[in-house]
């Protein structure tokens, strides 16, 4: 197979990052650099910009010295010497961008993820300051939790699997101005001769990405609050301008979610209310993720003061529609064309053709061209990928590329096409089109097959609970935990070990089975009732990857990582192909933990639902259609894992919530086919099979109908971090009857809770939830944690359920 070219940005593909030192090979593209200097007008706007890109360095380098320090591990002056004496980072960042002509260069972008404090402030991505800043996100109690603070609330980052702090805010909340971090790093770019675009999350947005501290009630207005914070506001954009902060872009994402006339009226009052603090600065304010609905792009463009406008025409074509029937003269349209969600390339030809069109409604010089969304959510750079065959090589575009492919489109816009660059895209794309790896026959076949039928099991949950409990003769309450258990070291290095050819498979097999028979070992001597294996096989936040190397369909990268929360980062597969399952994926290790144990041992599989969100997604056939084919590949290790024996097996689908639509009119559609996916996986198991699903950290309520209608036996989900936020569905009449543990305690925090606590949880469960379907487990998996602190957490899980139990037979 021919080598393939590659597109890359060189301070990308040459950064290297060693313990002590930062070194750089920064080379200025050959084309004409126009610097944003004036505050009136901008001339030759074919020329790019884009939001924000990947912070975690091409290796995940960055997060590196995190992991350990955040599990303590590590002390914060260690952690700098992995920083560059020069803290250059974010500035080669921006040199890199500079020297694209990237004319909407963003300085302070930003992880999204709040300070715990009522503030504005974000904690930014440059990894100048990083230390101090990440030092508050592990040191505060308030994110993670300590002995005697439970953790805050996280969860998804619209639908993305980012994950993000919920700030708590109250009537009587005073917001200050905490950190100057947006003016520092705007300075710090100019000091290097780059005019930048400050970038903040808008006032609307993050009053409504909040939500009511605890003994606050429920429907108390988060943005009443919009007089409060809009002085901190003002700070900021007043030391921007005195700094000579010519151009600010507010983030305002909520915008392309159902608003109703009074939230409208709130977003108008904000930035009314900002107007003369703005004056004299050109002000973008940016959406992305979905279409801007009607009413909401009405009011978006009628603001005054407000020079330009960006959205997603990736995710949003129907924003096109808007555009085309309306936009305000003289304003300026950031056209969001190269997709900042996904890992392909872009349709050149396309792309320019809609922007083509785009330039004839808002002017040649009003036309930005940029990607549709922040970058944080690709990988970092398309040259680190050594293992990458060159043909999948050629239909893929990290955030490197991405970045040549704007710089391509402006040219191109401009009268600069650079037709050899578009050949070999448009030479790319048939390619893909035409490869015989992509389709698989027989697997379309399955898949169109499985319309018309439900695929649900014969008999209702009721009876297959009784047909369970027979055959499994669990207590009332009874214990679980959800898959994982703490990583070791010594379980690493035995990994590490094998996969570089130090050891043999049968050393790696003799050494996973003695791990395995320690975590039945802990689990019988601990008397949890339905145990785990552990997943020792697989290497922390990988297990996806596990499944996706064993399906057909499937490419895996080496250095893909995209951050997922805090430090830590998952490398998506790329699903590229029709999806299939050759052999058997985890019998052979379920199989072995069952035979050491004559409890039952839990099967552990992710959903199908679960593995689509969690990937990069072919985007030439609709999703569903991809969703069944790994809904087949997982129907057929479930029937395999019941014939091994295993007579309980779960089907995680985490990311069920996550894949929701943001607007209510597509929320139907998206559930029915995703509901129905996970019904295929186990429709043809026997009624004394039990079916356990997982769910975690989203906001599961106003899908509960739908979770219901996935007629599992069990589902675990999260509940503790979420401050018992599951309940209150219980609580106002929605009937459940199948088996449920919402969690007992946040995995995510050190903390140990007391087995008073969690007895109070449980209480509280039992005041809504009859006691015959109530499950007691945590909140998530334990890969993240010690087993100093494992053991006693679950000793109390144990000693809670089993207090409770003595209670209601007392009460008997």
């Amino acid at each position: 197979m021919s080598k393939v070219s590659i597109p890359s940005l060189p301070p990308f593909s040459s950064l290297r990052i060693s313990v002590c030192s930062l070194a750089l090979s920064i080379k200025r593209l050959p084309f004409l650099r126009i610097s944003l200097r004036t505050s009136s007008c901008i001339t030759e706007l074919w020329h790019p910009t884009l939001l924000v890109i990947p912070a975690w360095g091409p290796r995940e380098s960055l997060s590196l010295p995190w992991n350990p320090f955040g599990m303590g591990r590590a002390v914060l002056r260690n952690c700098r010497r992995f920083l560059p004496s020069l803290g250059q980072p974010s500035g080669s960042r921006w040199l890199m961008l500079e020297s694209s002509i990237f004319l909407a260069t963003p300085s302070h972008t930003m992880i999204r993820c709040w300070t715990p404090q009522p503030c504005l402030v974000l904690f930014p991505l440059g990894m100048d300051g990083m230390v101090e800043r990440l030092a508050l996100i592990y040191t505060s109690p308030w994110p993670r939790g300590n002995a005697s603070l439970p953790a805050m609330e996280m969860t998804k980052w619209f639908d993305t699997n980012y994950h993000y702090i919920v700030p708590e805010l109250g009537p009587d909340v005073n917001f200050s101005y905490a950190s100057h971090k947006a003016v520092d790093e705007y300075k710090e770019a100019k000091a290097l001769g780059i005019d930048t675009i400050p970038v903040l999350v808008g006032p609307f947005s993050y009053l409504l990405l909040s939500k009511p501290a605890k003994g606050i009630e429920k429907s108390f207005s988060l943005l009443s609050l919009i007089g409060k914070i809009l002085p901190i506001y003002r700070e900021v954009v007043t030391e921007l301008k005195a700094a000579g902060a010519s151009w600010i872009q507010f983030d305002e994402p909520t915008l392309v979610k159902d608003l109703d006339a009074h939230q409208l009226q709130a977003f108008t009052y904000a930035y009314t209310e900002l107007e003369s603090s703005l004056s004299g600065l050109n002000v973008l304010i940016e959406t992305y993720f979905a279409d801007v609905p009607a009413d909401t792009y009405k009011t978006l463009v009628s603001l005054k003061g407000v020079t330009g406008y960006g959205f997603d025409l990736v995710r949003g074509t129907k924003t096109l529609d808007l555009i085309k029937g309306v936009f305000p003269p003289g304003k300026i349209l950031f056209a969001g064309v190269v997709d900042g969600r996904n890992i392909w390339a872009n349709n050149l030809a396309s792309s320019l053709s809609t922007l083509q069109a785009l330039e004839g409604i808002v002017g040649k010089d009003k036309l930005v061209v940029s990607t549709s969304s922040s970058l944080l959510h690709t990988a970092v750079d398309l040259v680190n990928e050594t293992k990458l065959d060159n043909e999948i090589k050629s239909w893929l575009a990290f955030a490197a590329q991405k970045i040549v492919e704007v710089n391509a489109l402006a040219k191109a816009l401009s009268g600069h096409k650079d037709e050899a660059f578009f050949s070999a895209n448009a030479a790319a794309q048939s390619s893909r089109k035409s490869s015989p790896r992509v389709t698989n026959d027989a697997v379309q076949k399955a898949a169109t097959a499985l319309k018309g039928s439900a695929h649900r099991r014969a008999t209702n949950v009721s009876a297959r609970l009784d047909a369970q409990q027979k055959k499994l003769n669990l207590p009332i309450l009874p214990t679980t935990t959800i898959g994982s258990f703490p990583q070791t070291a010594d379980l690493r290095r035995v990994r590490r070990e094998f996969k570089a050819n130090k050891i043999s498979e049968e050393e790696y097999v003799k050494a996973i089975k003695e791990e395995i028979n320690k975590v039945v070992q802990l689990q019988e001597e601990l008397d949890i009732d339905v145990l785990v294996h552990g997943e020792p096989e697989v290497r922390g936040m990988t297990w996806l990857k596990y499944f996706g190397e064993q399906l057909s369909g499937f490419a895996f990268t080496v250095n893909g990582w995209v951050q997922s929360y805090g430090s830590r980062c998952v490398k998506p597969p790329i699903i590229y192909g029709d999806v299939s399952r050759p052999k058997p994926m985890t019998v052979f290790w379920s199989s072995i933990a069952q035979s050491l144990t004559k409890r039952p041992m839990k099967g552990m599989l992710t959903g199908p639902v679960t593995i689509l969100n969690w990937s990069f997604v072919r985007d030439d056939q609709p999703r569903f259609e991809t969703c069944y084919q790994i809904a087949l590949a997982i129907k057929d290790e479930v029937e395999d894992l019941e014939k091994a024996g295993i007579s309980v097996i779960q089907i995680d689908e985490a990311a069920l919530r996550e894949g929701l639509p943001l607007r209510k009119s597509e929320e139907a559609f998206y559930l029915n086919w995703a509901v129905h996916s996970f019904r295929i996986t186990n429709s043809g198991v026997q009624d004394t099979t039990q079916i356990h699903t997982h769910m975690c950290y989203s906001n599961f309520n106003d899908i509960i109908h739908s979770i219901i209608d996935m007629d599992a036996d069990v589902i675990t989900i999260e509940n503790s971090r979420s401050d018992e936020k599951l309940l209150s569905v219980f609580r106002e009449g929605v009937k459940y009857g199948a088996g449920i543990g919402p969690g007992v305690y946040d995995i995510h925090s050190p903390r140990i809770p007391p087995t008073e606590e969690i007895a109070d949880r449980i209480n509280k469960m039992l005041a809504v939830l009859e006691s015959n379907i109530l499950w007691v487990n945590p909140d998530c998996g334990l890969k993240t944690r010690k087993y100093t602190e494992v053991k006693p957490a679950l000793t109390n899980v144990v000693a809670a359920a089993k207090l409770i139990r003595s209670q209601l037979g007392s009460a008997k």
